[in-house]
């Protein structure tokens, strides 16, 4: 019975890579907040933080940052489950299997990093892709409309949230079981305990509050409605691999110019609404108040479509010679993109946790973004030079062999990088 190969080298769409790890670079930088455990409501000194300097950049994370790069994550997510389906189609084999099998993987894997790094996306991103998965069958035209319509869906249900209680039921249902764990686990009763655990802890400590982080990450999710704002970009994520658009981009560059323009139009202002109120009153939207509606409007409206502007950007570049010389750096990164990823979160414990360097709560959003575009440039260094011996990054190469049951090549014998 014939079976679905591993794509070979030569078919690999460079552009979804380069995208890929200019979105790597993005989750990043706004990961690095987490990691940091930076406040500006701390009101700590030291000589990596700057307070006005830090506000303002914070500011330009809210507006430029927040949320998009996620969002470009979840939309190649979905385009990169529409061309393994149609390859199987292409092949006259049924990709289903192998795709299950890849998400099952997925799955262990992000729960392995979710031990390292409480605010890992994998995990999430698998089980949202079982849900995408039966959508598939609906035609392109439902899939954008059912796409646009989740991402919309949070300002419903936060409307919802603040008039009836019970909405809220799922979220504090997990805070306090991670509260719960937290007791149990840890011994902390507090979040100034917590604190002190990740300041004076060490790894062992750290990896039991990481169990209990569990538990505040995913209900974080479910209060920032997450799920519908991945879900639909996973949908047109789909549209655009199923529909072959990057393939045929060159009939699509009115569209892509309509989406900047668009993007930019209802985006900017957005977006720099949705910095003000993360930035002043984001206590009101965990409040369920007012500005909070507030911000969630401007998170809807503002989000999904500045980070369309940058994938057509990257697009519209990519199509010329400089532009597609220069943004092939960004390739090695994207395509090793899940050990990128994970290695970034060993990086951000050993700097900031008290069990590595200690930095914690000690470095401000200027001084974080240095240090992760510094990290970044290191990591397309290290990426391009470990793709000349190997063709995969080591957790891509674990989760292909798992995927196809086989191990598949991992180191090249032609050291000059190519397949």
């Amino acid at each position: 019975m014939q079976t679905l190969a591993p794509v070979q080298a030569a078919e690999r769409e460079t552009f979804m890579d380069v995208l890929r790890g200019f979105a790597i670079l993005g989750i990043f930088i706004a990961n690095l907040n987490g990691f940091s455990w930076y406040s500006e409501q701390a009101h700590a000194t030291g000589p990596y933080l700057l307070p006005d300097l830090d506000h303002k950049m914070g500011f330009l994370h809210h507006m430029f940052i927040e949320g998009k790069f996620y969002s470009i994550f979840s939309l190649l997510f979905g385009w990169g489950i529409a061309l393994q389906i149609k390859r199987g189609m292409a092949s006259g084999i049924n990709a289903m299997p192998v795709i299950r099998r890849r998400l099952l993987f997925m799955l262990l894997l992000g729960a392995v990093h979710l031990l390292i790094w409480p605010g890992d996306i994998v995990f999430f991103y698998a089980l949202l892709a079982f849900l995408l998965l039966p959508l598939r069958k609906f035609s392109n035209k439902t899939l954008l409309v059912t796409g646009v319509i989740l991402l919309l869906l949070p300002v419903l249900l936060y409307t919802i949230k603040m008039q009836w209680s019970w909405a809220s039921a799922p979220s504090n249902f997990l805070f306090e079981t991670g509260q719960k764990v937290d007791n149990r686990l840890n011994g902390t009763k507090s979040e100034q305990e917590f604190f002190a655990l990740l300041h004076n802890g060490n790894w062992w400590d750290n990896l039991k509050a990481n169990i209990s982080g569990f538990f505040f990450r995913y209900g974080y999710l479910f209060f920032v409605s997450r799920v519908p704002k991945v879900l639909g970009m996973f949908l047109i994520g789909y549209v655009v691999g199923r529909s072959d658009f990057y393939k045929n981009i060159t009939r699509h560059k009115k569209l892509l110019y309509w989406v900047i323009g668009l993007g930019l139009l209802i985006g900017l202002p957005a977006n720099y609404y949705l910095a003000h109120y993360m930035s002043w009153y984001n206590q009101d939207y965990f409040g369920l108040k007012t500005k909070g509606l507030y911000q969630t409007i401007a998170y809807a409206l503002g989000v999904a479509p500045l980070a369309m502007v940058y994938v057509a950007l990257f697009m519209l570049s990519f199509q010329t010679a400089a532009g597609k010389k220069i943004l092939s750096v960004l390739a090695p990164v994207g395509k090793m993109a899940f050990s990128n990823y994970i290695l970034q979160s060993f990086i951000g414990n050993y700097v900031f946790l008290g069990a590595g360097l200690g930095y914690m709560s000690k470095v401000g959003p200027v001084y974080y973004t240095l240090f992760g575009l510094a990290v970044f440039i290191l990591q397309v260094i290290g990426s391009t030079i470990w793709l000349r011996y190997f063709h995969f990054g080591p957790v891509e190469w674990l989760w292909r062999s798992a995927t196809y049951k086989k191990w598949q090549p991992f180191r090249k014998h032609n050291p000059s990088g190519k397949s």
